[in-house]
C-alpha cells in the first residue's frame, strides 16, 4: 500500500498563503502512472475537487481556484504539493490528497487517501 501523508494547514488570515504537502511512501517516479487529485470538504458540504496533477500536467479544477492556487509534483521529495495564494474564508477546509497509481502496465489502478489536514482562513 502507499500511504500519503498531508502537511501544512493551519490557520491564516484572508489574503494569506498556504503549501500543502503531500508524501507518497513510494517513489512516485517509479510508477507507471499516477494522478495525484487534491480535494476539499467544508462542514454540510460535499468533499469537491480542486486541483490534479499527473507525471505531464496539472490543473485547477475549482472555478473559485483558479488564478490563485497551483499545484506541482517534485519528485526527489516524493511529494506533491498545492500552493494556495489569496486565501479567502470560503477556502476554509479540510484538504486531502487523494493517489491513483498504476505500478506496471499490467496493473489495476491503486486508490489511496491522505488523513486529510485543516485549512481555516480567518481573521
Amino acid at each position: 500500500q502507499v500511504q500519503l501523508v498531508e502537511s501544512g494547514g493551519g490557520l491564516v488570515q484572508p489574503g494569506g498563503s498556504l503549501r500543502l504537502s503531500c508524501k507518497a511512501s513510494e517513489s512516485l517516479g517509479s510508477m507507471n502512472s499516477m494522478v495525484i487529485n487534491w480535494y476539499r470538504q467544508a462542514p454540510g458540504d460535499e468533499r469537491e475537487l480542486v486541483a490534479s496533477v499527473s507525471a505531464h500536467a496539472s490543473s485547477i479544477h475549482a472555478d473559485s481556484a483558479k488564478g490563485r492556487f497551483t499545484t506541482f509534483r517534485d519528485i526527489r521529495e516524493n511529494a506533491v504539493y498545492l500552493e494556495m495564494d489569496r486565501l479567502k474564508p470560503e477556502d476554509t477546509a479540510v484538504y486531502y490528497c487523494n493517489g491513483k497509481f498504476r505500478r506496471t502496465e499490467w496493473d489495476s489502478i491503486e486508490e489511496y487517501w491522505g488523513q486529510g489536514t485543516q485549512v481555516t482562513v480567518s481573521s
